[in-house]
C-alpha cells in the first residue's frame, strides 16, 4: 500500500481529500460499492456519494470504513477535519467561520434561534430549508453547521456563554420529537463546564438588541471581534468603538436574564409541555 499523506489541520480541502482517501482504499482494496453494502450494512448509494463529495456520511460510517480498511482512525480524522471545513460555507461567512474556530472565548444572543454550533440536524435542516437550500447542498450544509459543535467539545474548548430570548425556545420545530432533541440539546451543552446558558423571559423590556443575533469572539491576540445578524444581513464587526458598544449592551441583556439554574428550570419546563411521544 502506498505511503500516505500527512494529516493537519492544515489539510488543504480536506472535503476532497476525505472523498479521495476513500475512493483509493476501496480500490486498493479490490471492493464495490455494493460488496461494502453486503459487508458494512449501509446502502452503496451512501458510500457512492462520500466517495464523489456529496456527502460526509456519520462518524458510526467512518468508524465502519476505518475498522475495515485497517486505517483507524485515520478516516475519523480527516471526517471530523471535513466536517469543520469553513470553506463549506457560504462566502459572507467563511472569515466569520475562520475566527470562530480559533476564539479563546465565546459570547452568544439569539433572538430567533439557538446558535448555530449548537443546532442538532433535525433543527439544522429544516432551518436552512426555510432558506431555500434542497438537496444535496442543504445535506452538505446540514453537516457543515453540525460539525461546528467541535468548536465546544474537548479538553481545550473555550468558555461559552449564550443568553436566549425566550422566543427561541417557543418558535419550535414542526416535528416535535425533533423539537425535543433540540431543546435536550441546549441542557446537555450547559452541563458542560466551559457553558454557561441565560434565558431571557418575554416582559423584561426593550434593548437594541431586540433583532439582532449576535456573537463575541475574544481572539489569541487579545482583540474581541462581532458578528451580528438579523432577518438579511450578517455583518462582522472589528472596530473597537463598536464592539465595545454592543458588549455593553449585551451585559446588559445578560443582567436582566435569568440565572443559570433558573435557566436550566425553564427549559425543563417547557420540556414537560411538549406532546408525549405516542406508543408503539
Amino acid at each position: 500500500m502506498p505511503s500516505r499523506r500527512v494529516i493537519t489541520g492544515r489539510s488543504q480541502e480536506p472535503r476532497r481529500r476525505f472523498a479521495e482517501e476513500l475512493r483509493l482504499l476501496r480500490t486498493e482494496k479490490g471492493d464495490s460499492l455494493r460488496q461494502l453494502e453486503v459487508v458494512l450494512g449501509w446502502n452503496a448509494s451512501t458510500f457512492g456519494k462520500m466517495e464523489g463529495g456529496q456527502s460526509l456520511g456519520s462518524p458510526e460510517i467512518v468508524e465502519a470504513l476505518d475498522q475495515h480498511y485497517g486505517t483507524a482512525p485515520m478516516l475519523l480524522t480527516l471526517w471530523e477535519l471535513a466536517v469543520a471545513d469553513p470553506s463549506q460555507f457560504k462566502e459572507q461567512y467563511r472569515r466569520y467561520m475562520l475566527l470562530e474556530a480559533e476564539a479563546i472565548g465565546l459570547w452568544h444572543y439569539g433572538v430567533s434561534r439557538p446558535p448555530g454550533m449548537l443546532h442538532t440536524a433535525g433543527y439544522a435542516r429544516e432551518a436552512l430549508a426555510a432558506g431555500g437550500l434542497k438537496g444535496e447542498e442543504l445535506e452538505q450544509q446540514v453537516e457543515a453547521r453540525i460539525g461546528r459543535r467541535k468548536v465546544l467539545e474537548g479538553v481545550d474548548a473555550p468558555p461559552f456563554r449564550m443568553i436566549l430570548a425566550e422566543a427561541v425556545l417557543r418558535n419550535s420545530l414542526r416535528d416535535p420529537r425533533e423539537w425535543r432533541e433540540q431543546l435536550e440539546c441546549l441542557l446537555e451543552a450547559a452541563e458542560r463546564p466551559n457553558v454557561t446558558l441565560h434565558v431571557l423571559p418575554f416582559g423584561t423590556g426593550l434593548h437594541s438588541l431586540d433583532t439582532t443575533d449576535i456573537m463575541f469572539l475574544r481572539l489569541v491576540d487579545g482583540r474581541t471581534v462581532a458578528y451580528t445578524e438579523n432577518d438579511v444581513r450578517g455583518e462582522l464587526v472589528d472596530e473597537t468603538s463598536r464592539v465595545e458598544r454592543l458588549h455593553r449592551t449585551y451585559d446588559a441583556v445578560r443582567d436582566l436574564a435569568l440565572n443559570p439554574a433558573e435557566s436550566r428550570t425553564f427549559i425543563l419546563r417547557m420540556l414537560e409541555e411538549l406532546p408525549c411521544e405516542p406508543s408503539t
